[in-house]
């Protein structure tokens, strides 16, 4: 069992047995057919995972970590807010006819600011104090600008990311107002631990611990039978995940950059209904 499947099944157990149920309460998310969507919910969940033990994938079921990378790289590389900019169609619910959704995400990272060392982007400033002021406590982003929430088709759900370094270590936390355990439950967990360790070759440091703080952790009314099976099923070890030695420009990282082994899964869950 990797350690990712043991925080995956032990979250879920703690909302089943001990969530908060919304139901009858005044939601927004709706389902295709025009019903809410209510949920089972717990406030303040806290993993931790040590990527110089193992990459945190889960194994009860395959987790895409190429798309989730494509991803991230779409979002902290390109910064880009256009989907035709990204090679799966997870966000086309969410453009418009342009493929834009709007001033959110990668947009938020690539507005440049002044700084008292130039103007830079969010970004760029966290590769610039990690390589100029490592050991500051002020490495961190943000993409929740209320200024521009008026403008994004779908508020950040994972909004910030705070940087530390320990000794010859990275670490980070991020920071999610809001997650639909069942479909993106482990998803968020893979791109930040692959931005992680991106970001920690370029700098010179070896990857540490990712802090996952999770504001509303919820399980939707329809997926509750899909999560209590799917956490009783056999797990495998974690895959191995490397990243090339040889990119040392964290703009230069592609996916084909990141070797995966070893990864033994079980079986995908197929049409999962997702609220909107």
């Amino acid at each position: 069992m990797s350690y990712a499947d043991t925080v995956f099944i032990n979250m879920c157990k703690d909302i089943i047995e001990n969530g908060y149920s919304t139901e009858g309460e005044k939601v927004r998310p709706k389902w295709e057919d025009g019903s809410y969507a209510y949920t089972l919910k717990r406030f303040g969940i806290i993993n931790r995972y040590d990527l110089s033990k193992e990459f945190p994938a889960i194994t009860l079921r395959k987790t895409y970590i190429r798309s989730a990378i494509d991803e991230i790289l779409w979002i902290w590389q390109k910064k880009s807010n256009n989907v035709h900019d990204l090679n799966s169609h997870i966000w086309d619910a969410w453009a418009d006819e342009n493929g834009s959704i709007g001033k959110a995400y990668g947009y938020q990272l690539g507005v440049k600011h002044q700084y008292r060392e130039g103007e830079m982007d969010q970004v760029d400033r966290v590769l610039f104090d990690l390589k100029e002021n490592p050991y500051s406590r002020r490495i961190m982003t943000n993409t929740y600008v209320h200024a521009d929430l008026h403008e994004m088709n779908l508020y950040p759900c994972a909004y910030s990311m705070t940087f530390n370094v320990t000794g010859n270590k990275l670490n980070a936390i991020l920071n999610q107002r809001s997650q639909d355990v069942l479909t993106a439950g482990n998803w968020n967990v893979v791109q930040y631990a692959a931005l992680l360790m991106m970001i920690s070759q370029v700098s010179g440091f070896e990857p540490g611990e990712l802090v996952h703080v999770i504001a509303d952790a919820h399980i939707y009314d329809r997926h509750i039978p899909i999560v209590k099976e799917l956490i009783t099923r056999p797990t495998f070890a974690a895959p191995k995940v490397t990243l090339n030695p040889e990119v040392k420009n964290f703009y230069d990282f592609t996916v084909d950059d990141f070797t995966i082994e070893g990864y033994e899964a079980g079986p995908q869950v197929k049409n999962i209904p997702v609220a909107v």
